[in-house]
């Protein structure tokens, strides 16, 4: 259930292991070179696609909710919601990052400035294997500007300004580049159709470069989401712990909005990425957020038009316990029987038929879907979607984002398998987390 990254051993494991299955992967004619093989990644469960009724059973039909049927691709899924401590390895290794590439601009041993072959890169490459002593005066000199100003520290305590934590990362717009106005002209040798740049303007054309997208994205939770979220509440311990103590480590990161859920996804996969360029492996799929569809699917766990994940269409167990962490008895927070009132740790409450833990109840969870109250009628039967990328200037409508699964606040109803919800894209929430998918190469009529 635990997925802190490290592919290395993992990656090696399940290779070795592959070369002993009774798979035996056949060889391209004329090509030397084996089948490739996709080892299961750590933490997650391989979902088989399938058809299922996407939305409400037929007893609580709604008009934006109707039910229909769809079909979904196989796709691996973590089991868990993304913890405290895995969201803490991407915000260290951003910090690590900063702090590299400025003390590369006084120490170059922070700094790979040539290639194996003595060559100079045009781009400097941060080198990872010195490491930082960051109790050493000179360095912490150096990365003064990482710190939080003098004048707003708290008891004089020296520490890193979460402000300072930012992610960059492109991607690839495959819709808009898709477009037929925007496809290219042989006989111009030219695009002639118009973009949406990073900055939300409509530009020309240049050449395919115009369809990469460049975010920037603040990685540090927002630890206030839980004053916030609850007025006249006192959740002041809660706040200023919930992140950052060990204690907290294996409950659900919160406080993310879906810009920083997505720009996690792109640095998981880019932390596998270059691991497996170094073994001289071929990367697999991308890590992103599930779409609406594939989130409904998998919380059915192989079960056909049921209420709620674990198959019933009830919330207590043959002894009466209650199998989820949410708001059961009008209020009554502890009638779940677990210690706390707010979120537990991931995986207390038994999986689902396909081993996925917390699909309902305890945070609820960013999808890629873009929420619209007519989504169902939108979307095709095959792998649906419907996506929006919202711009800075557009109205809030249009920056709403599917959320499933109910959280500890929340009554039964939005357990449910079927029933969608929706928050800002650029709202934090002391309710929501995320997990992550990847979609599988694996054959459906071969087993590993």
């Amino acid at each position: 259930m635990r997925r802190i990254y490290f592919i290395a051993v993992i990656f090696i494991i399940f290779v070795s292991c592959s070369k002993e299955n009774s798979y035996t992967a056949s060889k391209t004619a004329g090509s030397s070179r084996p089948a490739w093989f996709e080892p299961p990644p750590y933490g997650m469960v391989y979902i088989p696609r399938g058809s299922f009724h996407m939305g409400a059973i037929e007893e609580e039909l709604q008009q934006e909710n109707r039910s229909r049927m769809v079909t979904v691709e196989s796709f691996w899924m973590d089991d868990t919601e993304i913890t405290n401590s895995e969201y803490k390895q991407y915000v260290h290794w951003v910090c690590d990052s900063i702090a590299r590439k400025i003390l590369g601009q006084v120490y170059p041993d922070y700094l790979i400035t040539e290639d194996k072959n003595g060559v100079p890169l045009d781009n400097p490459i941060l080198n990872r294997k010195p490491r930082i002593n960051w109790k050493n005066a000179d360095i912490r000199n150096t990365l003064s500007e990482m710190y939080i100003p003098e004048q707003e520290r708290f008891g004089g305590r020296l520490e890193i300004d979460p402000r300072k934590l930012i992610y960059e990362y492109y991607w690839i717009d495959y819709q808009q580049a898709a477009r037929r106005s925007n496809s290219y002209d042989f006989e111009t040798e030219s695009y002639t159709g118009m973009v949406i740049n990073s900055n939300g303007e409509e530009t020309p054309i240049a050449n395919r470069s115009s369809f990469i997208i460049h975010e920037v994205v603040p990685v540090y939770p927002d630890t206030l989401c839980w004053i916030r979220d609850f007025t006249y509440s006192y959740n002041e311990p809660i706040t200023y712990k919930y992140f950052s103590h060990p204690g907290f480590a294996d409950y659900p990161v919160v406080g993310v909005s879906w810009k920083q859920a997505k720009a996690f996804c792109d640095w998981r996969t880019r932390f596998e990425e270059n691991y497996r360029s170094r073994m001289n492996d071929i990367p697999a799929h991308n890590y992103r957020l599930p779409t609406e569809a594939e989130w409904e699917y998998a919380a059915y766990g192989g079960h056909q038009g049921t209420v709620y994940p674990w198959g019933s269409y009830y919330t207590r167990d043959q002894k009466g316990c209650f199998v989820a962490n949410f708001k059961p008895l009008r209020g009554n927070y502890v009638a779940d029987q677990e210690a706390r009132a707010t979120t537990t740790k991931v995986g207390t409450y038994d999986p689902n038929g396909y081993g996925l833990y917390d699909m309902a109840g305890n945070v609820a969870e960013w999808t890629q879907s873009a929420y619209f109250e007519a989504g169902y009628d939108l979307m095709n039967d095959m792998n649906p979607m419907v996506e929006y990328r919202a711009l800075p200037d557009d109205p809030p409508v249009m920056k709403r984002k599917v959320i499933r699964g109910g959280s500890f606040k929340d009554i039964s109803y939005f357990l449910r398998n079927g029933t969608r919800s929706f928050e800002y894209q650029d709202t934090t929430k002391s309710y929501v987390g995320f997990r992550c998918v990847r979609t599988s190469f694996r054959n459906e009529f071969q087993d590993f």
